[in-house]
């Protein structure tokens, strides 16, 4: 299959030093990639969108040397080869930062960025050169703009100083291209903005970067160009001139998308959940005044450490509340576990739906019916008819895109596996559903299909508690923001509040004007 005509193609002044040339990649009844080809040029920033499935995982995997292609060329250096290895890979300079890091939280910054490779001392006893493995480290975290050392826990460190961990890492092999998958999914601005500095910072230096992200806005600003893929093909190439996000989602899409999310179609009712002085692990000493109305979508945005997903799992009954009380429809309710939170129609979709929220290796139906098996059982046993036909209505439902419902759940996108933590919830008529996060590495499409799902929710009634590190997204999607500082609510904004600089102002713990 040839290219997609509306391809855009931009000018490059530097020789590239990697091409991609026909790149072709099928899975039994998949078409990963088709016929794909593009250059990396040294010191250009490459923004990479797609939808979930276009096929940027294989594109990554390929260059990682993890999948070889079926056909096409990899030049590297004028050297042609038909795969990588991970160690070719490796060897000349690709290097990734994950959406998920991998870091050794029990280690210093110091022993994961030299893993393996640490200076040694003491002859046959082979010691670790502690000094010289600093002096080795202090200089890359220089590098990345880091405000910790060497010798800093990993633990310790915020997610953004995570993943500049993990960039160090990648300059410790003396990477010429760092891909980063996701790395403002989970990032509040602050944070978004020193990562968005390093990789300008590599830029400068010389290295190419290769920029994933769902978050358009951000790869308008850093990138050089960007490269689109739909369904496993090159559907455009934007220079830096034509950069915007239209285009963009035109492309990713085929069509232009509409408003994100509808408003709301009636006013919200009485109050459903109603916190009064609650206190949490993270902040015992901070009591929290928190009240959701039926039908409507109250956004809780702050800093990462604020207390947004503390507060959310005393709400659903994990974590202990360490005072206050909690109200349902004006009644007293114990939260004392997930349970009873259940049970009395407090759901919660979680940050982190892999760990938390679904299980990746059953399929979709037994997904949807493990909260409420009772339910779908006969004589003490489960059914899987039942099963099947709750899942069939779930997925017609919520649009999960998926061959049967006897798929496993693992093989499909992270819009689709939303769905189905969404989908075993909505069997069980929620009152209080809360997301964390709920739009977390998800592609455009599939964000404004959960912002059309959580609003139809809030209109028939639910009372919908949004947690997000999404500027966009809080004030785009929200009815009402409650701002989190330290541990306690800063402030409330109803929508004629609603602006960046109000949120951040309440977040840092200083008064709007």
């Amino acid at each position: 299959m040839n290219q997609r005509s509306d391809t855009l193609v931009s000018t490059e002044t530097t020789a590239p030093f990697l091409s991609l040339s026909g790149i072709g990649k099928t899975y039994p009844g998949v078409v990963a990639l088709d016929d794909f080809s593009m250059d990396v040029s040294p010191g250009e920033v490459i923004g990479l969108v797609g939808e979930n499935g276009a096929g940027k995982s294989t594109l990554m995997k390929i260059l990682g040397g993890v999948v070889k292609p079926d056909r096409g060329t990899i030049l590297l250096d004028g050297a042609e080869h038909a795969a990588l290895s991970v160690e070719s890979s490796i060897a000349s300079g690709i290097a990734f930062v994950h959406q998920e890091l991998n870091l050794f939280e029990n280690l210093d910054v110091a022993a994961n960025i030299f893993l393996g490779r640490e200076p040694l001392r003491g002859g046959p006893l082979k010691l670790v050169d502690r000094r010289r493995l600093r002096m080795m480290v202090a200089p890359l975290l220089k590098r990345v703009g880091a405000n910790f050392s060497a010798d800093t826990p990993v633990a310790s460190l915020s997610l953004a100083q995570q993943q500049m961990v993990e960039i160090a890492k990648a300059l410790s092999i003396n990477a010429r291209l760092v891909i980063l998958d996701e790395p403002t999914s989970s990032l509040p601005l602050a944070e978004t903005e020193k990562l968005l500095a390093v990789i300008s910072a590599l830029k400068a230096d010389g290295i190419s970067v290769i920029f994933i992200s769902h978050r358009l806005h951000e790869v308008e600003r850093v990138a050089d160009r960007v490269i689109v893929l739909r369904d496993g093909t090159l559907a455009g190439t934007l220079p830096k001139n034509l950069i915007d996000h239209d285009r963009m989602v035109k492309l990713m899409i085929g069509r232009a998308l509409t408003a994100r999310v509808a408003e709301a179609h009636r006013p919200p009712g009485n109050v459903a959940l109603k916190v009064t002085a609650i206190r949490t692990a993270a902040y015992p000493t901070r009591p929290v005044d928190l009240a959701i109305n039926y039908g409507e979508i109250l956004g809780l945005a702050g800093l990462v450490g604020s207390g947004r997903t503390e507060l959310a799992r005393v709400l659903f009954g994990i974590d202990k509340n360490y005072g206050g009380s909690t109200a349902l429809d004006g009644k007293d309710v114990k939260l004392t576990s997930s349970t009873k939170a259940v049970a009395n129609g407090i759901f919660l979709v979680p940050e982190d739906r892999k760990l938390n929220g679904i299980l990746l290796d059953l399929p979709i139906s037994q997904n949807i019916s493990l909260p409420n098996l009772p339910v779908h059982a006969s004589r003490f046993m489960v059914s899987s008819e039942r099963e099947n036909a709750a899942a069939e209505i779930q997925g017609k439902r919520l649009g999960i895109k998926a061959p049967s419902v006897s798929t496993r759940t693992g093989t499909l996108s992270g819009g689709n596996q939303q769905k189905v933590v969404l989908a075993k919830w909505l069997s069980m008529n929620p009152k209080v559903m809360i997301f964390d996060e709920p739009t977390r590495g998800i592609d455009i499409g599939a964000k404004n299909e959960i912002y059309g799902l959580m609003r139809k929710l809030a209109d028939a009634g639910v009372a919908i508690l949004m947690i997000s590190s999404d500027m966009e997204e809080v004030i785009g999607v929200s009815d009402r923001i409650a701002v989190m500082h330290e541990g306690q609510i800063a402030g409330i904004l109803e929508k004629d509040k609603f602006s960046q600089e109000n949120v951040l102002l309440l977040a840092v713990g200083k008064a709007i004007h």
